[in-house]
């Protein structure tokens, strides 16, 4: 029997939905394998924003920095601004715990219809690896002569050469494992300091890797050649802020930001990884058990994966596989009526058959 303590982040709107059907499938799953799982639950939200000021407490790193992993459902309120949200939680716990990879998998399932006409499923499998802890999303800068006409706002991006390598080094790994080939996001040819150094730093270690395809490709370009085509691509890298945009485009292309999962890994180890959907809280339809789970379903695999558990994350995967496939329980941004609880109710019934 083997026992993973997890730190449990439902957070806000849909988050406190989704987060349970995740934990219903570790759950169900684990029994199988012999795995069982020790949640402990933190109340860090907008919610605890309002109330007390701080979306989560000064220790609060400390506290989960002995997990296995971190599960986060969402964040974000209506009134709370975002940066508020996203830099008095997600952001900390990237950068503490040096999650510098953030892996967001895409696929088309058998069952749902992409948007995309050419967008066919057992066809489009990619997925985007981002830097995660620097570039475009850096603290650096300010703002200054507030509420004149000289009134300016800086911010500066931050690469380092480190960086920049060893997220090329994990996307070339993954490559190698996967399609054999890389497509390097760049805008080198208007971004005239960091993205030439990208470019270099990516090709040098690319050079290292004989079996892999290096192609680069400016933002702009790639988005309208992965809508045209985005069964061509198989790993895609990029900055923080051009992975950031390349990933809720190619969920979108796969059918919704409801189904897509997200890893934001510490390779070495030397730290707990993140987990999350990537949908977000959704107030909209908060409190209505109309979420669709799926999204924290397959980051629920992409956990059990990363703790070395792959037969069950696979498992988990074909469960999903399964249910999109038969097309009988649907939740509303599939075109269905399911609820969240009979969504999660039907995947765990294809992980026991």
């Amino acid at each position: 029997m083997t026992n993973h303590r997890i730190a449990l982040i439902p957070g806000d709107g849909i988050g406190r939905e989704v987060t349970p059907a995740a934990c219903a499938v570790l759950s169900g799953i684990g029994a199988r394998h012999g795995i069982t799982f020790d949640y402990d639950e933190f109340d860090w939200s907008c919610a605890r924003y309002r109330d007390q000021g701080a979306m989560m407490p000064e220790n609060g790193l400390d506290r989960i920095s002995g997990h296995d992993a971190i599960f986060l459902g969402a964040v974000g309120e209506v009134g709370v601004p975002d940066h508020v949200s996203l830099w008095g939680l997600l952001i900390p716990i990237r950068r503490r715990f040096n999650q510098y990879v953030n892996l967001r998998p895409i696929k088309v399932f058998e069952g749902v219809d992409s948007p995309v006409r050419g967008a066919r499923s057992g066809e489009v499998d990619l997925v985007v690896v981002r830097e995660n802890v620097e570039g475009e999303y850096s603290e650096i800068g300010g703002r200054s002569g507030q509420g004149t006409e000289a009134e300016m706002a800086v911010q500066e991006a931050v690469f380092t050469r480190a960086g920049v390598r060893r997220i090329a080094e994990y996307a070339l790994r993954l490559a190698e494992r996967r399609g054999g080939t890389v497509t390097s996001a760049t805008k080198s040819n208007g971004i005239v300091h960091t993205m030439p150094f990208w470019d270099e730093i990516v090709a040098e270690c690319a050079a290292g890797h004989p079996g892999v395809s290096l192609t680069s490709e400016h933002i702009d370009a790639l988005c309208a050649k992965l809508v045209l085509n985005p069964a061509r691509f198989d790993v895609l890298l990029a900055s923080n802020l051009f992975g950031d945009i390349l990933s809720d485009l190619t969920a979108a292309i796969a059918g919704g930001i409801g189904i897509a999962p997200a890893g934001n890994i510490n390779p070495e180890r030397e730290f707990p990884s993140m987990f999350e959907p990537v949908h977000g809280s959704a107030p909209d339809i908060a409190g209505k058990e109309l979420a669709n789970p799926l999204g924290a379903i397959w980051t629920a695999a992409m956990l059990l994966d990363h703790l070395g558990h792959t037969e069950a994350a696979v498992e988990v995967e074909s469960a999903m596989r399964g249910v999109l496939a038969e097309a009988r329980v649907r939740t509303p941004d599939l075109g269905g009526s399911a609820t969240t609880g009979e969504f999660t109710k039907a995947v765990l019934e294809f992980t026991e058959a």
